[in-house]
């Protein structure tokens, strides 16, 4: 890819869904795929539920159907899953976190940039799910793209465009099982309701990809454009401390001792890691305090490097990551940044230990998105 998000990122949960059950990032983005993957009866366009939270890549207001990844996009370095393993034969060292995450900083400072009418972002986000039993079970992804238009003013309409880019099995692997089961075109797929319950919904997606979509929405309460630990407006991006000291207290103010979308407790490092990866990710802060942002991360001692990975595209980075304790198990929440840009290419959570009842499998990536575009620009979509 978790929020409290203005916690109006819990209005896109779908009304049938416990609303008052509390909802993890991976849970949201499965039920916003199956929103999608049904779409409305008579092929029109649905108006987007509106959160501000920009979850549309992880990070805007607007609904948006997510997808798992293909599995190959996990490569850590030596397959250690605590760390980067030692380089062979002389080969180019991996760095470690703070390494990494100070490069990023560095190029990010001197990034510049024009503001504009809107923040535009585009993204491709995927979920996993299970299918079939024993020897035939198998992988399949649901993914969706997305792109936001928000507002640099208040009162302004935020826009989105949307589309169900289809589920297909997630592996090789999963695809000589799709076949052996007679390569169907439809899956009937189970969405968790909360990690808590061991309640799930079912829901119907196809092979064929849906027709985009575009939907306008108010901003909420008129000025609200992203969740950071609060919903916050667009002056409140803009006018973030670059110093990361200052960043680190001013974010710290609106930690509770427990996660963005639960009670559960959660330590001030992940908290930190959940929130910071949102802003260097996606949301239009200055050059010098995206770079502080890195800068937060890297004095973070939960963080760590796991070397060069290739993301869900096919582009290279090196990835950190913080792993958490979860309902659904040990899950590691990754973030890839291309060093020679300072921007983050990806997000993704990968399973390393699922908790009793948890249909994902160890070692497989459970969602994912990937930042295709951002940029500032004066023009939406009509």
């Amino acid at each position: 890819m978790r929020d409290d998000v203005l916690h109006t990122l819990r209005e896109a949960r779908p009304a049938e869904l416990d609303p008052d059950a509390p909802v993890d990032e991976g849970v949201r983005r499965a039920e916003l795929a199956r929103a999608m993957a049904d779409g409305p009866a008579d092929g029109r366009a649905a108006p987007a539920r509106r959160r501000v939270r920009p979850m549309w890549g992880l990070s805007l207001a607007g609904a948006v159907a997510a997808g798992a990844i293909v599995a190959a996009a996990v490569v850590t370095t030596g397959g250690n899953p605590a760390g980067p393993a030692p380089a062979p034969g002389g080969a180019e060292p991996a760095l470690d976190a703070k390494s990494v995450l100070l490069a990023a900083a560095e190029q990010a400072a001197g990034q510049t940039e024009t503001t504009r009418a809107y923040w535009h972002q585009a993204t491709i986000s995927s979920h996993l799910y299970m299918v079939g039993t024993g020897a035939d079970r198998y992988g399949v992804t649901v993914r969706d793209r997305s792109e936001t238009w928000v507002p640099a003013k208040p009162g302004a309409t935020m826009w989105g465009r949307q589309q169900n880019l289809g589920a297909k099995p997630a592996t090789a692997e999963d695809a000589a099982a799709w076949k052996r089961a007679g390569s169907p075109t439809t899956f009937e797929l189970q969405a968790p309701i909360s990690p808590e319950s061991g309640k799930y919904k079912p829901f119907t997606a196809t092979t064929s990809p849906g027709r985009p979509q575009v939907s306008g929405s108010p901003l909420v309460d008129g000025d609200k454009v992203f969740w950071l630990g609060r919903n916050v407006t667009m002056k409140d991006l803009r006018s973030l401390p670059s110093d990361s000291k200052r960043l680190k207290a001013e974010l710290l103010r609106w930690y509770k001792g427990h996660g963005t979308e639960s009670d559960d407790p959660m330590s001030s490092d992940e908290w930190l890691y959940d929130v910071a990866r949102g802003l260097v990710m996606d949301m239009p802060v200055k050059p010098a305090v995206r770079a502080a942002g890195f800068r937060m991360l890297a004095a973070l001692p939960a963080v760590k490097s796991l070397g060069k990975v290739t993301d869900p595209q096919g582009r290279t980075g090196n990835a950190i990551a913080v792993d958490q304790r979860t309902a659904r198990g040990l899950i590691r929440h990754q973030m890839i940044i291309d060093l020679s840009s300072g921007t983050a290419l990806a997000g993704q959570d990968v399973m390393l230990a699922p908790a009793a009842g948890t249909q994902i499998p160890a070692g497989r990536t459970v969602d994912s998105t990937v930042t295709v575009s951002t940029e500032w620009t004066d023009s939406h979509p009509r």
